[in-house]
């Protein structure tokens, strides 16, 4: 046979895939196949596979009679936006995507190339698992993929798909990433299946219950997003990688923005209601900031009394960090640390500037919490914050209460430069709870022990519970009319430009796990 067509004929096999009725099978499933997934996630013709013609090596259990060329994942990089990306795609159609040891040097190449590269890397995930005909070979390749997941995190971001089935030991690939992002109904994560944990347990549980979309979004947090198919979980991380830059040297995109940087927004000025207890969104302040409205929310459903997400301020990208008093009254609680701190860490990683918009009352009080290790865990968004050398800039809306105040990016941990708005109250605790403290007696001993607890209040509220106490000692460094926010905060980033700080000398902090 002629070289040439001999090369047209093995391209011609490895693109068929599993062949045509697995190709159709994965269609009626809802879900695009490997190859098509690639072409629509980078710039059109853009994207090199490498190792198109790799085959595996196994020659047990009738192996030696199956090879197709690519051996069930698709390997390359392309540009996406204009950037070069590495990406991997398992190809379900081709052994249920499973990985063997070949299928497994192929991805490892190309994550090594990314970070020898300085490129993000993204794993479109759709695997049944271990190829089981390989026995150790094939945990081997995990193990493979897992160091060097490892090794890559905080050099280049790392975003994983899960388009398809990912369990057992596969779950600790994306794990190990930056972002997961999920498909609702075609996708699933779990380390033991319903069926291991029926017999082990005897609960009975559907594949989705145990480890859909919408329970790792919702309850476990091992997903940051959820999307309805492959197409826009596609655009999504097309998305999200425009506010990242491409490894921890680079600076963070930037762009020119036709939000006026001069923007002032009056309605700030009365989003923050009278009354102490009243909640509000604070999406809608971070909307109303932030250039053009647009807010990429990372952990959208779990943990909502903290949000977390990427903006642009001037054109420039930076992570938000938020408490949420629409939910738990923006409280500090177990999963909200750890959503916040996790976050933090990355935004630190990649130069990314951190912008904290602050209204605590303080941790989520109860048995659940402190059996569950609140002290621990909230210890972890306090380390991030410290630790982290990006510009950090702090804006106290309304409460800032006791321990709760020092974590959110308080000026005792670093940050550069802290707001305050009027309506900011800073103190150990909140007027109503320290004057039933301090004048226990008094107001157990008074005729009308109502009115004088208002009266009470009203005098703490003034001397201790407001910003000008803070702002006195150069804790808070202005306090700033709301409608300024936006200005003031692209002012404050343009200043700290130049940043420089760094840690200790030390191999690496021991982070409260």
């Amino acid at each position: 046979m002629d070289k040439n067509r001999r090369l047209a004929e093995y391209e011609k096999q490895a693109e068929l895939g599993g062949g045509d009725a697995r190709l159709k099978r994965q269609h009626d499933a809802g879900k695009l196949t490997a190859r098509e997934r690639i072409e629509q996630f980078f710039d059109s013709g853009t994207f090199y596979e490498v190792d198109k013609l790799v085959t595996h090596r196994c020659r047990d259990f009738g192996m030696e009679e199956q090879l197709i060329p690519g051996d069930g994942v698709v390997t390359g990089y392309g540009r996406v936006a204009g950037r070069v990306v590495y990406a991997f795609a398992q190809d379900f159609t081709v052994f249920g995507g499973s990985l063997s040891e070949t299928n497994a040097s192929k991805i490892v190449k190309v994550m090594d190339l990314a970070v020898q590269n300085g490129a993000p890397l993204v794993g479109l995930n759709d695997s049944g698992g271990a190829r089981i005909q390989e026995g150790v070979l094939s945990l081997g390749g995990y193990a493979d993929i897992f160091l060097r997941n490892t090794l890559a995190s905080g050099v280049v971001p790392q975003i994983s798909a899960i388009m398809g089935p990912c369990a057992g030991g596969a779950v600790y690939s994306p794990a190990i990433t930056d972002f997961t992002v999920m498909v609702q109904g075609t996708s699933y994560m779990f380390v033991t299946g319903p069926d291991v944990i029926k017999t082990v347990t005897h609960e009975e549980v559907s594949k989705e219950e145990l480890g859909g979309a919408a329970t790792h979004n919702e309850q476990s947090g091992v997903a940051h997003f959820s999307v309805a198919t492959d197409h826009e979980c596609l655009n999504l991380i097309r998305t999200l990688l425009g506010y990242l830059p491409s490894n921890n040297l680079d600076d963070v995109p930037r762009g020119d923005s036709t939000d006026p940087v001069d923007r002032e927004e009056e309605s700030l000025d009365t989003l923050v209601p009278e009354a102490p207890n009243q909640p509000y969104d604070i999406l809608d302040l971070i909307h109303r900031v932030v250039d053009d409205g647009e807010f990429l929310e990372v952990h959208k459903y779990f943990a909502r009394n903290i949000v977390v997400g990427f903006a642009h301020l001037g054109g420039r990208s930076v992570g938000i960090v938020a408490n949420q008093p629409a939910h738990l009254a923006g409280t500090l609680d177990i999963d909200a640390s750890v959503k916040a701190a996790r976050f933090v860490r990355f935004c630190d990683a990649f130069n990314i500037p951190l912008v904290t918009f602050e209204d605590v009352p303080g941790f989520l009080p109860g048995t659940r919490q402190e059996y569950g290790g609140i002290i621990r865990h909230g210890a972890k968004l306090l380390f991030a914050f410290a630790e982290a050398t990006v510009p950090k800039l702090t804006v106290i809306t309304r409460k800032a209460y006791g321990g709760a105040y020092c974590v959110m990016s308080s000026k005792h941990i670093r940050t550069d430069l802290n707001f305050a708005w009027p309506t900011a109250e800073i103190a150990v605790m909140g007027p109503e709870g320290a004057v039933n403290i301090l004048y226990k007696r008094e107001l157990e001993a008074a005729s009308d022990s109502d009115q004088l607890r208002k009266q009470r209040i009203e005098e703490f509220r003034e001397k201790l519970a407001n910003p000008f106490i803070a702002a006195s000692r150069g804790f808070i460094d202005e306090v700033i009319q709301p409608r300024t926010t936006r200005p003031r905060l692209i002012a404050g980033l343009a200043s700290l430009d130049g940043k420089r700080d760094k840690n200790p000398p030390k191999k690496h902090g021991n982070i409260p796990l």
